[in-house]
């Protein structure tokens, strides 16, 4: 079997699992064979080995099953960066990143103090830690499988700007203050029917009590200890969320309170400034 028919018969394997089940057959051909998506153009007429083949049966199979290809392959990419993922922590996603472009867009000290919110896998404090070097950053997460996940992560990117915690959200960060937080946190309702597509991901990062919005909520009502005067809080939230995000915020003391759509046009992250009331 070339590795043209290869992608073919996966592509119909997959069919009925995958918006873009050739893409996701070229990507499972490239993790076994430890190649790039453009060897395959390059060589279809390369026989896949009888090896190899045995080989790609279990990936195929997990894939299947409904297993992510981000904890098949226990890599995922986000923001440019190649980051370790594991069945604590969620997968990094694309509409994440955009919370990461409207951090670096504030503007903050040249050394600002920056936090990460339940880190998992350490994607957004990592992904700011390398596009601002002076900036400080640190995750945490309630999760110490998570915690380590995010260490690795930094060690593999040679990361020395950032650190990484376990913490109840701000519980082990007692008199701490921040120029900038950050969080994607739970924010899905309990009885949500997408929750029946993320069943391999843990439940504790994704659902929250309130409808979805306990954590968001929590967050908010806690930051403004935690902020330098002037400082900014940023959430990810529910695609229906954002006018009672903004709500929330608005009556925690924050001003310049907005929201930014994902790359599906959906409101995705919301956040505002906070400046003390005597200030």
């Amino acid at each position: 079997m070339t590795l043209q028919q290869c992608v073919q018969l996966l592509s119909q394997q997959l069919g009925s699992l995958s918006d873009n089940p050739a893409q996701e057959a070229r990507l499972l051909l490239c993790h076994l064979l430890g190649c790039k998506p453009g060897y395959l153009y390059t060589y279809p007429e390369r026989e896949i080995t009888a090896a190899e083949q045995q080989q790609l049966q279990p990936l195929v199979q997990r894939r299947l099953q409904g297993e992510p290809l981000a904890y098949i392959f226990g890599h995922w990419p986000f923001y440019g960066l190649e980051l370790a993922v594991a069945l604590c922590t969620l997968i990094p996603r694309p509409d994440t990143e955009i919370l990461v472009d409207q951090a670096l867009a504030l503007d903050l000290p040249p050394q600002a103090q920056v936090l990460d919110l339940g880190t998992g896998t350490g994607a957004i404090a990592l992904a700011l830690a390398v596009n601002r070097p002076h900036w400080q950053l640190t995750g945490v997460d309630l999760n110490p499988d998570a915690v380590a996940l995010a260490q690795r992560n930094a060690a593999a990117l040679q990361s020395r700007n950032s650190r990484f915690l376990q913490s109840s959200w701000f519980s082990a960060l007692s008199g701490q203050r921040y120029d900038l937080i950050v969080s994607n946190p739970p924010y899905i309702e309990a009885a949500d029917p997408h929750l029946a597509a993320l069943s391999f991901e843990p439940l504790s990062a994704l659902v929250a009590a309130e409808q979805g919005l306990a954590d968001l909520a929590q967050i908010i009502a806690s930051a403004p200890a935690y902020l330098q005067p002037g400082g900014w809080l940023w959430l990810e939230h529910g695609y229906n969320q954002a006018e009672q995000v903004q709500q929330l915020l608005s009556v925690g003391g924050f001003s310049q309170v907005s929201s930014v759509r994902d790359y599906g046009g959906n409101w995705r992250i919301s956040g505002g400034q906070f400046l003390p009331r005597d200030n």
